[in-house]
């Protein structure tokens, strides 16, 4: 096997749940793939158009309450964010998530439920050299008081920092470096959070009918709704923070860079992913991460 190999799963991950916004329930199978396939979302219950899409930034079309992924069909895979942040800090480079509906279903509101199924499925190295995409000059985008960098690090780094009027939020900040262990342990139970006011509007336009106190952090006020309280008393950074990781997975490689995001959200999370892709000179792809690929 090379040094730095692909994985892909041993066995097929299979979960249900429901989407967040169309209440449906949804069957996901994750299944394994060949080396160099990446990730691939595939709808089974689509007929007479292409069902695969594939999870790259440029396959995304829409970021207002999710990541959502297009294919030149206009087939659609809603929320894909969570499973995969799960895929990326599991190391998992190549699988096919076939799931019955349009979105990947909420589960708790974080990534563990899908690390527990990956887990139970196992990985497997496979035998092609796993790629990294190395940023070598720093990017930014910046959109009113919100902004995102992209800069070099000999390791993947993720700073974030949000700021909400309720005092049940208020102004948190975290910095780590993001590896499996570190993903786990930080941020992989840290749930999607909203204010009471938005879920009813949402609900009003057809939105967020799966949503429940069961998969969301709700805030009322200044109160947190949820009867058992936080996880962590900084959980809703942590949550925008496992976003992140999710939506930069979606480079279609795993980053050797540090991330710095202000007030960020998925949109701010696809146009810097787009940025990089677009400056040839900011990144390169190696087969060795960190400082060896700077030694290379």
């Amino acid at each position: 096997m090379p040094p730095h190999a692909q994985h892909t799963l041993a066995k097929t991950a299979v979960f249900e749940g429901v989407g967040i916004h169309s209440g449906a329930a949804v069957r996901v199978e994750v299944r394994p793939a060949e080396p160099g396939a990446g990730i691939v979302f595939l709808r089974t219950d689509v007929d007479g158009r292409d069902g695969a899409v594939p999870a790259r930034g440029e396959a995304v079309c829409q970021t207002r309450l999710g990541t959502v992924i297009a294919n030149a069909d206009g087939v659609t895979v809603s929320t894909v964010e969570h499973l995969m942040a799960a895929l990326s800090a599991l190391a998992i480079d190549n699988a096919v998530v076939a799931l019955d509906g349009p979105e990947v279903p909420i589960m708790d509101g974080s990534s563990q439920p899908f690390i527990e199924a990956l887990d139970r499925a196992g990985r497997r190295p496979q035998a092609a050299e796993r790629l990294y995409l190395e940023v070598l000059e720093t990017v930014e985008v910046v959109e009113d008081d919100k902004h995102v960098t992209l800069s070099p690090s000999d390791r993947f780094e993720m700073a974030f920092e949000i700021l909400f009027d309720s005092p049940a939020i208020g102004r948190q900040r975290i910095d780590l470096d993001i590896d499996e262990q570190s993903f786990r342990r930080e941020l992989a139970d840290c749930r999607t959070f909203g204010f009471l006011h938005e879920v009813e509007a949402l609900r009003a336009a057809g939105f967020a009918r799966g949503g429940s106190l069961d998969n969301v952090v709700v805030i009322d006020n200044d109160a947190v709704l949820n009867p058992e309280g936080l996880r962590r008393p900084d959980e809703f950074v942590r949550h925008k923070a496992l976003d992140a990781v999710g939506d930069l997975y979606l480079l279609g490689a795993p980053l050797i860079g540090r991330y710095d995001g202000l007030y960020a959200g998925h949109g701010l999370n696809n146009a810097i992913v787009r940025a990089l892709k677009a400056r040839p000179t900011a990144w390169r792809l190696t087969a060795a991460p960190g400082e060896m690929a700077r030694a290379v």
